[in-house]
């Protein structure tokens, strides 16, 4: 019996779904635990899952990592997850933000808002050129800081201290109790993520440049043959970073985030296709080895004991009570 394949958006919407219900569920489930802490309701554990959104305070622990071998007691989950990260961008491009990343889900809904309503534009060369250099700067700033201007011990006691350790609740308090300012930035942001396509990850997000920086050594590349193409310049319509598809031989760029977009929107069979070296793959092996790589690296970090924090509920009470009024 033929099984009928989903076509890449709807694979990639199905996961980006699956994902960001996740985070919803996993914030959910937080927010019950720090009500707990503060004696408003009834037990509930910690999930460690919430610990992805700490991406500065992993970054530090895989400086921490590196020069001393000892992984972090505080948030290990969160060093779990950005060396699962690294891995995916590593192997399969930049899947991590194609498939699994919920802001790369609100980018791309609001990009496709701002098709549907004639507002979507891809800035002029210069200009996207100009724009594209935030993101590299502002992970550059981070790199220098973490790995540059923080010697090991200030990051030892950084890693320690009562900020990093309740990072997770700050950063709930944040959304949940928002300020003005905030909340004023956050609707520019998503206006122009309306007008400007795909704004937030193309131009601002270190974590993506960080990402997009290691793709470049994936096997894995978009292939186009060049005498098949009809140059309709619909790859390139519909590539979520704006990428010239259609001008190029090997898409090896970092903001190919595998969506396969373009294969999906190529109007000849076989001209465009993900490829590892001279080996043709099917249009899901990105998804597929990007979601097995995230679970399996999951199941190694648990089984090893490198996932939870293991806080005894005295120490949780005592760092997150505060919390939960």
């Amino acid at each position: 019996m033929k099984i009928n394949t989903p076509s890449p958006t709807t694979l990639r919407r199905i996961i980006q779904s699956a994902f960001a219900a996740y985070c919803l569920f996993i914030g959910w489930r937080f927010h019950a635990f720090l009500q707990w802490a503060a004696g408003n309701g009834p037990e509930a554990a910690r999930p460690a899952s919430v610990e992805a959104f700490l991406p500065i305070s992993a970054l530090m622990s895989f400086k921490r990592l590196l020069l001393s071998g000892n992984w972090d007691p505080i948030h290990p989950a969160g060093l779990a997850f950005l060396i699962i990260a690294l891995l995916i961008a590593w192997l399969f491009r930049k899947g991590f933000c194609g498939y699994i990343c919920p802001i790369g889900l609100i980018s791309n809904t609001l990009s496709s808002l701002g098709n549907r309503l004639g507002l979507d534009k891809v800035p002029p060369k210069p200009a996207d050129r100009a724009l594209g250099s935030i993101k590299y700067a502002l992970l550059g700033f981070f790199i220098y800081t973490t790995f540059v201007a923080m010697p090991l011990p200030a990051i030892e006691q950084f890693l320690r201290s009562p900020y990093n350790m309740t990072a997770d609740a700050r950063m709930m308090q944040f959304f949940l109790d928002m300020s003005a300012t905030a909340a004023v930035v956050l609707t520019a942001l998503a206006i122009a993520g309306v007008v400007i396509r795909n704004f937030w990850c193309r131009y601002l997000c270190p974590y993506g440049a960080l990402l997009g920086l290691v793709s470049l050594l994936s096997p894995l590349s978009i292939n186009r043959k060049k005498k098949l193409c009809i140059h309709c310049s619909k790859c390139t319509k519909a590539c979520p970073g704006a990428i010239d598809v259609e001008d190029k031989l090997t898409v090896n760029s970092t903001q190919c985030i595998g969506c396969t977009a373009c294969i999906e929107a190529c109007p000849v069979d076989g001209c465009l296709s993900v490829t590892a070296g001279k080996k043709k793959l099917p249009f899901w092996s990105i998804a597929l080895g990007t979601v097995t790589l995230l679970i399996f690296g999951y199941l190694i970090a648990d089984a090893t004991g490198h996932w939870n924090a293991n806080l005894p509920d005295n120490m949780a009470r005592m760092l997150y009570g505060r919390f939960g009024g």
